[in-house]
Protein backbone atom coordinates (compact mmCIF):
# COMPACT_ATOMS: atom_id res chain seq x y z
CA UNK A 1 0.00 0.00 0.00
CA UNK A 2 1.33 3.35 -0.80
CA UNK A 3 1.77 5.97 1.89
CA UNK A 4 0.91 8.69 -0.34
CA UNK A 5 -0.85 9.35 -3.87
CA UNK A 6 1.55 9.67 -7.19
CA UNK A 7 1.40 13.22 -8.52
CA UNK A 8 2.72 13.10 -11.97
CA UNK A 9 2.52 16.54 -12.64
CA UNK A 10 4.67 17.22 -9.95
CA UNK A 11 6.96 14.31 -11.22
CA UNK A 12 6.92 16.46 -14.54
CA UNK A 13 7.89 19.41 -13.17
CA UNK A 14 11.04 17.47 -11.03
CA UNK A 15 12.20 16.62 -14.24
CA UNK A 16 12.36 19.87 -15.69
CA UNK A 17 13.77 21.74 -13.10
CA UNK A 18 16.28 18.45 -12.65
CA UNK A 19 17.41 18.68 -16.36
CA UNK A 20 17.97 22.57 -15.99
CA UNK A 21 19.97 21.99 -12.70
CA UNK A 22 22.35 19.13 -14.74
CA UNK A 23 22.43 21.99 -17.87
CA UNK A 24 23.94 24.51 -15.90
CA UNK A 25 25.60 21.91 -13.53
CA UNK A 26 27.79 20.96 -16.50
CA UNK A 27 28.21 24.60 -17.48
CA UNK A 28 29.73 25.24 -14.31
CA UNK A 29 32.08 22.25 -14.41
CA UNK A 30 33.39 23.19 -17.59
CA UNK A 31 31.91 20.65 -19.72
CA UNK A 32 29.72 22.40 -21.70
CA UNK A 33 28.79 26.17 -22.04
CA UNK A 34 25.04 26.82 -20.98
CA UNK A 35 23.85 29.98 -22.23
CA UNK A 36 22.10 32.29 -19.17
CA UNK A 37 18.71 32.32 -20.87
CA UNK A 38 17.99 28.31 -21.06
CA UNK A 39 16.56 27.87 -17.72
CA UNK A 40 13.31 30.05 -18.97
CA UNK A 41 12.19 27.97 -21.61
CA UNK A 42 13.43 24.81 -19.56
CA UNK A 43 10.65 26.23 -16.58
CA UNK A 44 8.13 27.03 -18.78
CA UNK A 45 7.78 23.46 -20.42
CA UNK A 46 8.11 21.88 -17.16
CA UNK A 47 5.71 24.27 -15.82
CA UNK A 48 3.14 23.89 -18.47
CA UNK A 49 3.65 20.47 -19.25
CA UNK A 50 3.21 19.45 -15.46
CA UNK A 51 -0.01 21.85 -15.02
CA UNK A 52 -1.39 19.22 -17.79
CA UNK A 53 -0.15 16.21 -16.45
CA UNK A 54 -1.93 17.33 -13.06
CA UNK A 55 -5.28 17.75 -14.45
CA UNK A 56 -5.35 15.08 -16.48
CA UNK A 57 -5.19 12.98 -12.90
CA UNK A 58 -7.46 15.18 -11.38
CA UNK A 59 -9.78 14.80 -14.39
CA UNK A 60 -9.08 10.57 -14.04
CA UNK A 61 -8.95 10.23 -10.07
CA UNK A 62 -11.19 13.43 -9.06
CA UNK A 63 -10.84 14.82 -5.50
CA UNK A 64 -9.25 12.75 -2.42
CA UNK A 65 -11.83 13.84 -0.50
CA UNK A 66 -14.82 12.78 -2.67
CA UNK A 67 -12.89 9.20 -2.43
CA UNK A 68 -12.72 9.05 1.53
CA UNK A 69 -16.31 10.44 2.46
CA UNK A 70 -17.71 7.50 1.32
CA UNK A 71 -16.18 5.45 3.70
CA UNK A 72 -18.09 4.14 6.58
CA UNK A 73 -17.14 5.08 9.86
CA UNK A 74 -15.77 3.08 12.51
CA UNK A 75 -18.06 2.46 15.49
CA UNK A 76 -14.74 1.89 18.15
CA UNK A 77 -14.00 5.96 18.10
CA UNK A 78 -17.66 7.36 17.76
CA UNK A 79 -18.13 9.78 20.86
CA UNK A 80 -21.70 9.27 20.31
CA UNK A 81 -21.81 5.87 21.61
CA UNK A 82 -18.02 5.88 24.03
CA UNK A 83 -19.42 6.32 27.42
CA UNK A 84 -16.10 6.68 29.24
CA UNK A 85 -16.23 10.30 29.04
CA UNK A 86 -19.30 10.86 31.37
CA UNK A 87 -17.25 9.76 33.80
CA UNK A 88 -15.21 11.92 36.58
CA UNK A 89 -11.61 10.96 37.40
CA UNK A 90 -12.30 8.91 40.02
CA UNK A 91 -14.01 5.96 37.91
CA UNK A 92 -17.87 6.95 39.17
CA UNK A 93 -20.92 8.25 37.70
CA UNK A 94 -21.55 11.79 37.33
CA UNK A 95 -25.32 12.62 38.22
Amino acid sequence: MLRHEFHPGKLVLGLFLLIAAIAYAGDAGGIWDTPWFVAFPLLLAGLLLGGAAAAVSYGIRGRPTARTANRTSDRTTDRATDRTTDRSVDGSRDA
